[in-house]
């Protein structure tokens, strides 16, 4: 499948090409797809590894950030993450970097994985409030660490509105995007936020967290970290269940205004995900819907 127009292709021949050439000492161990992102396709290898390969150029980078980054930040952090164990280059059979890690055992949250969602979402609360603590250990807000979920609402009110509009032209979309545009804008009108600003992890969906036992074990998949403001990590919390978001709510004591912004993130992001991945990738489309309707549910 796929779902960027660069976007580089990737089998397990080829994939099998890349460990004979750099890792022949893992070129035998059983290689299984794992499943695929927006950004990234994935193998486990053997027991203990996980191959993560990008789609497009521009997601290279993202293991490129990950590499330093996550060593200093996993010691201080409540739960575990990627643990990076190889940095690949470009073979013969796929012209990009990629990256190994150590694997992590777990299962995507959800009605199978998860019975208690206020202890979940407090679960999640104490991983963000861990990760946002964290000193900037001379990071700053720019490069690679510099990403429109951590700034402004306003600077992405063009593009937002540009998504709106496509969404309104999609045949056969069932959704008030009225009211979420209306929740949207309302939201532009807010102050800005003015606290410090934090290590962020940028992407909290379900798909980047693993449970164990009922509870929060690992947060994966890093590409996305960042340096600014914190209302567009909490987004994420629309994902879940309403008694998992009104105990991250509580633990972390957010204010109001922090929490409409918060809101008005998850919109962002689920209205631009419905309109681009449209009519490439239906599960992410489902994802995205699912996120509106609970935000207009509870509007």
């Amino acid at each position: 499948m796929t779902l960027h127009q660069n976007e580089v292709r990737v089998d397990e021949s080829a994939v099998r090409s890349l460990l004979l050439e750099q890792r022949p000492d893992w070129a035998r161990l059983p290689l299984a797809r794992a499943g695929a992102g927006t950004e990234n396709t994935m193998y486990r290898l053997g027991d203990d590894l996980l191959l993560r390969l990008p789609r497009t150029p521009s997601a290279a980078g993202d293991l490129a950030k990950e590499r330093p980054w996550l060593p200093r930040l996993a010691p201080r952090l409540p739960f575990r993450v990627p643990e990076p164990v190889h940095e690949g280059g470009p073979g013969a059979a796929y012209p990009l970097p990629w990256a190994a890690y150590r694997w992590i055992e777990g299962a995507e949250p959800g009605p199978g994985s998860v019975d208690d969602w206020p202890a979940f979402g407090t679960d999640l609360a104490a991983f963000v409030g861990a990760l946002h603590a964290v000193p900037l250990l001379g990071a700053v807000r720019a490069g690679g660490l510099s990403w429109y979920r951590g700034g402004s609402l306003r600077d992405c009110a063009e593009w937002v509105g540009k998504a709106f509009d496509g969404c309104a032209a999609l045949d056969g979309l069932d959704l008030d995007t009225g009211k979420l545009r209306a929740l949207w804008e309302s939201a532009l009108a807010l102050p800005e936020p003015s606290g410090r600003q934090v290590w962020l992890h940028g992407d909290l969906k379900p798909t980047n967290l693993l449970v164990r036992e009922g509870r929060l074990h690992a947060v994966i998949d890093f590409g996305s970290l960042s340096v600014g403001h914190p209302d567009a990590e909490h987004a994420a919390v629309w994902d879940l269940p309403a008694p998992a978001r009104e105990a991250y709510w509580a633990a972390l004591d957010l204010d109001g205004q922090t929490w409409l912004r918060a809101r008005a993130w998850a919109i962002a992001v689920g209205v631009s995900g419905v309109e681009y991945y449209w009519h490439s990738y239906p599960a992410f489309v489902a994802e995205c819907l699912a996120r509106l309707r609970a935000i207009l549910a509870a509007a």
